[in-house]
């Protein structure tokens, strides 16, 4: 019998290497983004170079709000993509101590920053707040996926609502609306990670400490007269004059709008590029272009929840959570008070209303979200 060569057959064939193909990033997400980001300077552009060229506080610049905001979105693309080829685990790590830096930051600005229109909100030339938005969105994301036994017993559920509280309070001392939206956003990822729905009742005392603040004398009746005003604006007894002048740009700009630089109400209502931008935009380009504004919220709402829903993680889960839930609340608040839904709060249109701490962070968020999406849309294949 022929000896067959068996060399070749008894060599073992070398494995084939299983390659992670990373998906690619939602590009739903940073189109509607940047859509946003450009509309908004063209709108800041449009809101306030009326006030700005016929005033030397502003050196008569025309463009003196939209130039710094486009500086200000340049640095904001650049942390969008650090933070988007960073993976989101990382930020887990630094939850800790990004939570702790952030309570520090909110007593530093307490003690040490100057008064401007009777609220201490700057430090060293941004808001502490805007980074206590995303240190409280990491820390609960990391918290609630390591602790997830917590919220099995009251004692647990207390505990969270405490965590949540303590930067909660602190904000509320300078900012009591953004407070009021910290409060939501983590109210939301709590209930979602929650086995025991029935926990949420308590949830009324963590509105405890925002109530006694505003109860403090002096403070009391400036907060009372706002929901006196949201009551009834046009009331001798109220000054509503900042909602009034709102809701005439809201009903003058008709289905389609006076047009781009048209607004009349520009120069009586006050800080028009920045939290009644939204009224600027209803006037200027009426009911046709503010439901497109709100359509491209909705987009980015529904895209931040989806990719949610693919996190591969509780962490990456409730991260996606809370920053799709920040912008979809703060954007809900800023139009509900230019159209008088609710007491005027102050809070800006997320990427369209002026303002350098809240668009750079806004953009910060974006790019982990966008992170999370590819992490969530990896394939492993043979």
């Amino acid at each position: 019998m022929k000896k067959t060569k068996t060399g070749n057959n008894n060599q073992q064939q070398p494995k084939k290497r299983k390659r992670l193909y990373l998906g690619e990033y939602d590009l739903t997400v940073i189109f509607v983004v940047i859509l946003l980001m450009l509309f908004g300077i063209i709108m800041i552009a449009s809101a306030s170079y009326y006030n700005t060229m016929t005033s030397e506080l502003y050196s008569y610049d025309m463009f003196y709000f939209p130039k710094r905001q486009l500086r200000w979105a340049i640095v904001g693309i650049v942390a969008l993509i650090f933070t988007m080829r960073v993976p989101y685990q990382f930020w887990k790590r630094l939850s800790v101590l990004m939570y702790l830096g952030a309570n520090g930051l909110l007593v530093l600005v307490l003690l040490l920053a100057t008064a401007t229109k009777g609220q201490k909100r700057w430090l060293f030339g941004f808001q502490p707040s805007e980074v206590a938005k995303v240190a409280v969105i990491f820390f609960l994301a990391f918290y609630l996926s390591t602790h997830k036994d917590c919220l099995k017993d009251l004692k647990g559920f207390v505990k969270c609502m405490v965590l949540l509280g303590i930067p909660v309070a602190l904000i509320a001392l300078a900012n009591l609306s953004t407070a009021l939206l910290v409060t939501m956003v983590g109210v939301t990822m709590i209930f979602l990670a929650s086995p025991k729905v029935w926990y949420f009742v308590a949830c009324g005392g963590a509105m405890v400490p925002l109530v006694a603040l505003a109860m403090i004398p002096e403070q009391f009746r400036y907060r009372l007269g706002r929901v006196t005003t949201w009551l009834d604006p046009f009331s001798p007894d109220v000054d509503g004059y900042q909602i009034i002048q709102s809701l005439y740009a809201v009903a003058s700009g008709g289905l389609f709008g006076l047009g781009l630089g048209q607004s009349r109400q520009k120069t009586f209502l006050p800080e028009p590029h920045n939290d009644f931008i939204f009224a600027i935009i209803c006037e200027e380009l009426g009911l046709i272009g503010a439901g497109l504004v709100i359509l491209l919220f909705g987009v980015l709402v529904w895209r931040g929840a989806k990719i949610a829903l693919g996190a591969k993680d509780q962490f990456s889960m409730l991260t996606a959570v809370g920053i799709t839930c920040t912008i979809g609340y703060q954007a809900l608040i800023n139009m509900a008070v230019s159209t008088n839904s609710i007491p005027n709060t102050g809070q800006p249109l997320p990427f369209i209303s002026y303002g350098g701490s809240s668009l750079l962070i806004m953009l910060f968020m974006v790019g982990v979200l966008l992170n999370i999406s590819r992490s969530a849309s990896a394939v492993e294949k043979p």
